[in-house]
This record gives structure tokens, sequence and C-alpha cells, in this order.
């Protein structure tokens, strides 16, 4: 793996274009919600460096609000309709949202509200503007964004761009020990949402041994020495701090029973890598597999939620152990993930049984081949081939977006 000094560190910050533009604030106001570090901030200076920013991270910023909402209603009198004002990790003062909700009804401000929780925004008594913010996400790094992406880089460091564009290794793990810390005490302690932080921090090692797999509460439970109502708590809030996500089972069945339980993910293959240890990884290991899927899943992850595709990404799995790693829309696409340099028959069993339930689906799986080739009715892409087939809109073209 290349080493990433500072001056090429530099050198990809600047040239680094993020995919996600947010359209949606021409026409009134967002919310613009993602885990810590995925580049919030630094998008929107990017974006719109004359805008009025409010950053709730700056101390005096955020006690000056803090004490008085009501500052903000008397400072953006002066706005003209239509102008567009930030307030970066709206999370922590809730109440302001009362100001912007009369901004935006009475003045037409169109604001952008950033954080990297809803969970806050969520509790009762909160103000969510009556739908009057549209809810944007935005992922970790994904593959388009980067020049001269590498692969087996971003296997082993994630997609946040402070973890891919580490110096070394030994600062990688620094950063991952820092993230994780910081997680835990300012997104979970700091709100107390749970009673005993060492149990929490076991979950999480738990889930990243679980990650990629069918989540099974009672076991989860057991290895981390808390009920299963419990497990399925910290699972949520995982997802509502938006560091990990849930794939549901697809439910359509022809013929043969299928599994229903969900599986779940970390939101970046950075975190169960930290989590488990692993670190160096290269082709040929298992760990090496399964960070290969992860990362390929967390990017169709990405393209979904970028292209406001809900409810379209699903997994397929028969208690006689046949398996599809990634089923698009309903059924239009069924893709599998495999890490070998060369595509075999016994790699197809999944996708093969797959075709006889729904024989309209196209086959892909995702490999390490040098070029793509059709083989026994079902595509073979190299690794970097489907992800760019995938950002240039050519694999799920048949599903209605």
């Amino acid at each position: 793996m290349r080493s990433c000094t500072p001056d090429f560190q530099y050198f990809l910050m600047i040239m680094i274009q993020r995919f996600f533009k947010i359209e949606d604030v021409r026409y009134g106001s967002v919310f613009l919600f993602g885990a810590r570090q995925t580049g919030k901030t630094t998008l929107l200076l990017s974006l719109f460096p004359d805008s009025r920013f409010y950053d709730m991270l700056e101390n005096d910023t955020y006690e000056r609000l803090r004490r008085n909402p009501s500052l903000l209603r008397q400072e953006l009198q002066d706005c003209e309709p239509g102008e567009i004002v930030i307030i970066d990790e709206i999370q922590l003062i809730p109440e302001l949202l009362n100001e912007v909700h009369w901004l935006i009804t009475r003045k037409d401000i169109h604001f952008i509200l950033s954080g990297s929780s809803a969970r806050k925004l969520k509790r009762k008594g909160v103000n969510t503007l009556g739908g009057r913010a549209v809810r944007n996400v935005l992922y970790p790094l994904v593959s388009a964004e980067i020049p001269d992406f590498d692969l087996i880089r971003a296997v082993n460091r994630g997609m946040l761009p402070t973890h891919y564009l580490a110096p070394d290794d030994r600062q990688l793990q620094k950063r991952l020990q820092a993230y994780i810390s910081v997680y835990l005490k300012e997104e979970i302690a700091a709100e107390a949402l749970v009673r005993r932080l060492p149990s929490f921090t076991r979950f999480m090692e738990v889930a990243a041994l679980t990650n990629g797999e069918m989540v099974n509460y009672r076991n989860v439970a057991q290895d981390c020495g808390v009920d299963a109502k419990t497990v399925k708590e910290y699972f949520n809030i995982l997802e509502q701090t938006l560091v990990g996500y849930i794939v549901p089972a697809f439910s359509r069945s022809v013929k043969r029973r299928i599994n229903q339980s969900p599986r779940f993910y970390y939101f970046d293959v950075a975190l169960p890598n930290y989590l488990l240890h692993c670190n160096n990884m290269l082709p040929g290991s298992d760990d090496f597999g399964h960070a290969f899927e992860h990362l390929l899943m967390q990017e169709i992850i990405a393209y979904l939620g970028y292209h406001d595709i809900e409810n379209a990404l699903s997994y397929w799995h028969t208690y006689t152990g046949y398996e599809v790693d990634a089923v698009l829309g309903d059924a239009q696409v069924a893709i599998e993930f495999k890490s070998s340099q060369e595509v075999q028959s016994k790699h197809l069993r999944g996708l093969k049984a797959f075709k006889e339930e729904h024989p309209m689906a196209r086959l892909i799986i995702v490999s390490l081949d040098v070029q793509p080739r059709t083989f026994h009715d079902v595509e073979v892409m190299p690794a970097c081939y489907f992800l760019q087939q995938l950002w240039q809109g050519k694999i799920f073209n048949e599903i209605p977006q």
C-alpha cells in the first residue's frame, strides 16, 4: 500500500470534489445530517463561502445563542428572501429551531441545518419545522470523488476523509482511536443515551463481529451481558446517530423459505476494522473478503441515498444456505461480492438459485477479476469497474428513480 505524504495528502484534499451539492436549498430549507468527520463543514464552506455561517462548535457562538436563542432572529432581520444561512451542529441548541421556523415562514430564509445526529431533534417538544426542511445525508467519501481511487487503501482505511488520507498507518490508528472515543463521549455519554457505557462499548465490539451478518439479538445480548431488548435499543442508537445501517431481508419468496432477520453494517468499514484489530489486509484473507463486501455495500448505500431511492436495498438468504449479498428494487438486480481473483462456478450458487425464483433479475458478481466478462449469464465485474458503472447510473437503470 502506497504511503500518503503530507504533500500528497494536501493535494488529494483540494482535488476531491464531493458528489453531493445540496441542491434542495435552492427551493427551501434543508437538514444536512451525517456521521462525524464525513466532511459536512468543509462541504458547506466550499459550496457557500459567502453565506452567513453559525458554527455551534465555536464556544462564543454557542454560549451566546444558548443563553438567548432570539438573537438569531434579531441578527437575521436584514436577510433577503431566499438568502442561505447555515447553522452547523444544530442539535447542540435545539431551541434555535423555533427561531428558524419563524424566519422561514416570515422572511423566507433558506437554512441549511447540519448535524451529526437527528436523535436530539426527535425528542419530545423539539420543533422539527413541520416538514419545512428537506432531510439530506452526507456519507463518507465515495470512489467517484477520489482521484486515482485505491481499492486496497479504501478496504483497509475506510472512506472518512481524515482516515483515507492519513499519512501512515500509525496516524490512522490514532485517528480511529480518537474517533471512537469522541463518539462514545459526545454522542453517547454526554446525552446519557445508555446507563452503562462499558456495556455499550462491549456491544460495539460484538456488533463488529457480526458486521455484515444476520442480526441475532439474543446471541449478541449474551455476549454483551445485557438483555435482548437493550441490544435492540443499542442498534437503534447506532442507527439514529448515523453510525450504522440496518439492511432488511428481501421478503418476496416464491419457493424457498427465506430468513427474515436484518443485517447490520457500520457506516464506514474502518470502524469494524479497528474494533476487530484488522489492518494491512490483502486479497486472499477472510478479513479482506469481509471488508471488501462492506466497502461495496457502503458505496451502494451512498448511491441510493444521494439519488433519493428509498427502500431499494435488501439481501436474500434461504434456510438451505443460498445467499445474495444485495438485492436492488423488487428483484431487478441481484449482486454477490467475492474478493476472488477469478470467479468460478462455485461462486454463482446463490445468484443461480435467486434466478430460479426471479427469472427477470439481472445477475452481477463483483470480484477482483482483471477484466469484465459474462459467465453462465452472470455479469462478472472487477470491483473498480463496478464502482464506475454504479456512479455512472448503469447498475440501477432498471429501478424507477
